[in-house]
């Protein structure tokens, strides 16, 4: 299935018994702990709504990573 990933073509792997999310996404991005934010058609996904938001071919995702400092 493919995507676009912060403006790039980006290709998932899709089972057919399981839906790929948001959290399958970072998972193999390696990013599943990190602080970020995730946009999904330009609407914001929460954290709390990554495990049951599934992508569908053709969605555009924006990965940002929260930078503290002070």
């Amino acid at each position: 299935m493919q995507i676009m990933l912060n403006g790039e073509p980006y290709t998932l792997t899709t089972t057919a018994t399981s839906p790929i999310t948001i959290s399958t996404l970072l998972g193999q991005l390696g990013l599943a702990e990190k602080r970020i934010a995730v946009e999904r058609n330009e609407m914001i996904v929460p954290r709390s709504r990554h495990a049951e938001t599934a992508l569908e071919a053709g969605d555009q995702v924006e990965i940002v990573h929260a930078i503290g400092g002070g």
